[in-house]
Parts: structure tokens; sequence; C-alpha cells
């Protein structure tokens, strides 16, 4: 089957992540995130190449109950303004509904529908949080790309990223960035087999 344009969509997962692995803390906390004005540049420039976010059901739940928020757009107007005008995807077995403003709720098999997003028209698609979404598409050969910034913070518990029982997942670094906070971006590009 041929594409419907000559490169199609990637798919990119972004994370924040401890040193030592986890992109949530024990209780699904990401107060440790460390995050500045060059931080929230960063995050504006990279949704403005975004054609579509895409969400598990428990982050979705929680960027829709705070970015459509007087506070949210109090603190943080131009990266809420995005998150809230940006079309959304979100992958729930169990959610009836999505409410949050252009969100599309797909409840069919994953495979099928990351391949037909792809394959669509636009910028490419982007993971947030979601880290069984992730764990699930990664087992189906769907990422495309990795952006994580590690955070200089040490948890010693939480929700890891990468999940044991994928290992190994070799990995191209594709380039890095330093923080002056002390966070580093690093980009990977997933090495698959054949």
């Amino acid at each position: 089957m041929e594409s419907t344009q000559a490169n199609p969509r990637k798919l990119i997962v972004f994370n924040m992540l401890t040193l030592d692995g986890y992109f949530e803390g024990p209780h699904q906390d990401i107060d440790w995130h460390t995050t500045d004005e060059e931080f929230n540049d960063f995050a504006v420039a990279q949704l403005r190449t975004i054609g579509a976010i895409l969400f598990g059901r428990v982050t979705y739940t929680g960027m829709a109950s705070y970015w459509p928020t007087e506070m949210a757009m109090a603190t943080d107007p131009e990266v809420a303004g995005l998150m809230n005008s940006l079309p959304k995807v979100v992958f729930s077995k169990t959610l009836t509904t999505a409410d949050w403003t252009n969100t599309t709720l797909l409840t069919g098999d994953l495979a099928q529908e990351v391949a037909r997003l792809k394959q669509q028209p636009g910028q490419d698609l982007i993971i947030l949080g979601s880290g069984t979404l992730v764990a699930n598409m990664e087992a189906l050969g769907l990422i495309d790309e990795y952006r994580v910034i590690i955070n200089p913070v040490v948890l010693g518990a939480g929700t890891p990223l990468f999940r044991p029982e994928r290992a190994p997942l070799r990995l191209k670094l594709l380039n890095s960035r330093v923080f002056k906070s002390g966070n580093v971006l690093l980009c990977y590009q997933p090495i698959r087999a054949g």
C-alpha cells in the first residue's frame, strides 16, 4: 500500500525522566520536573512542530483536567493555548467520551489506528507521558523517535519509562542538548532488526 504522502508522519515519544529512569514518582507525581524559561521555550517550539498529541487514558485525564483551566492559561498561556488547540488522540478501552477540545477517542486496534494516523497528511505525532501506551507501542515497533529530558534528580522509586520486559532496546543518538538548569535532552531513534 502506498503512502498518501512522501514521508509518513513520525511517532515521537517525549518525556521528562529522572537520572534513575523514572517518568513519574511513586504516586504519579511530577513535581520534580525541572522547568524554567528555557524549558518553556523548548516546549513551545516542539509543540509548534507537532500535528497531533497522543495519550493513554491516565495521562489524558490528567492533562484534560489541567490545561483548559484558568490557572493553566494564567501561568503558562502559550503552552496552554497550544495544548488546547492542537488535535489530540486518546487511546482507551474504558473511556466512553473525550471532551477536551479537539480530542478523538480511539478504541480499536492500536497498530492499525497508529498506522492510519501516520499516513494522514500533516506534521509529526507525539506521545506525552502515557507510559503504558509507550510500552505497548514500542512492543509493536511503532515508535520512530524518543526525546527524553534527563532531570538532575534521583527519586529511587517510581514508574520507569522503559520496561525490563522490553530490553534490550537498541537506540541511535540523533542529537542532544544541555540546558542551563542541568536538564539534558537526548533524542534517539530505535534501531530495528532487519
